[in-house]
């Protein structure tokens, strides 16, 4: 399938996720565009975390279906949405915080190397080389060697932030999900993974990006998508919109103006 602008990579039509009596999607119907950057904005208990859960595999939905690239899929597991090509990069990063950047990557898909045609042992050498290709080549971070090989818990917020990025786009995913990415760092580092999904942009690599920093947001995303309460109440191109006219949308829930096709 062709991966041009403007065609649909991933689509969720009428979401409906409920917790016990609790609605938390109402129906919601989601898109984002290949090589596309969508800003998914909304107050607490909005129903963002449930959408990307559901987009990633973690919660069935009670209603609705899920197509990506074209093909309708069934996500069981977070396993089953890695494996066609979705990645998530959560607030809290899941890193193994005394290991060091290189095992981090590679947890879970460590690269051994057979000794004397008997023993396998971990090949260190060829994770540590893979992990600085990935983050100087695709990420375009420079990290000095032995921050590589530190534990990870010794690394700045953004650092940390890069190496779990690394982790989820070594498997080359088509979408990948940043939930909060810019939380608990500095604005230096901030201004850094910014320019970093946009550069994972123009490698064809389409983001959901969650943060409650709009300004942060329309810096960088070519879409805006707003819930609340479990509805979507706003989808509408960057450039159509305001920062205030989405802070009206996420308190009031008025769906006013906005291009929900």
């Amino acid at each position: 399938m062709s991966t041009e602008r403007g065609q649909m990579l991933l689509e969720a039509r009428n979401i409906v996720k409920k917790f016990g009596g609790v609605v938390a999607l109402r129906g919601v119907n989601f898109k984002v565009h290949y090589q596309e950057i969508v800003g998914l904005v909304g107050d607490n208990g909005a129903g963002k975390s449930t959408l990307i859960k559901v987009i990633s595999g973690v919660y069935p939905p009670e209603e609705g279906e899920i197509y990506f690239e074209g093909r309708r899929v069934f996500f069981s597991t977070p396993r089953e949405a890695r494996d066609a090509g979705i990645e998530t990069v959560y607030q809290d990063l899941a890193l193994a915080p005394n290991m060091d950047a290189s095992m981090n990557v590679f947890i879970g898909r460590e690269v051994v190397r057979r000794d004397w045609k008997v023993f396998r042992t971990l090949d260190k050498k060829k994770m540590f080389e893979e992990t600085k290709r990935v983050l100087r080549d695709i990420l375009g971070v420079h990290v000095e060697d032995n921050a590589i090989r530190s534990p990870v818990l010794s690394l700045s917020g953004g650092q940390r932030q890069c190496v779990a990025i690394a982790r989820a786009i070594y498997s080359a995913p088509k979408l990948l999900i940043m939930d909060e990415p810019t939380a608990a760092i500095s604005v230096k580092e901030r201004r850094k993974v910014l320019d970093l999904m946009l550069n994972l942009k123009q490698r064809g690599i389409s983001i959901i990006f969650i943060s409650h920093t709009l300004e942060e947001i329309f810096s960088v995303a070519d879409r805006i998508v707003v819930l609340n309460r479990g509805n979507l109440v706003r989808d509408v191109p960057k450039e159509q919109t305001s920062i205030e006219d989405v802070v009206t949308a996420m308190v009031s829930g008025s769906s006013q103006n906005s291009d929900l096709r």
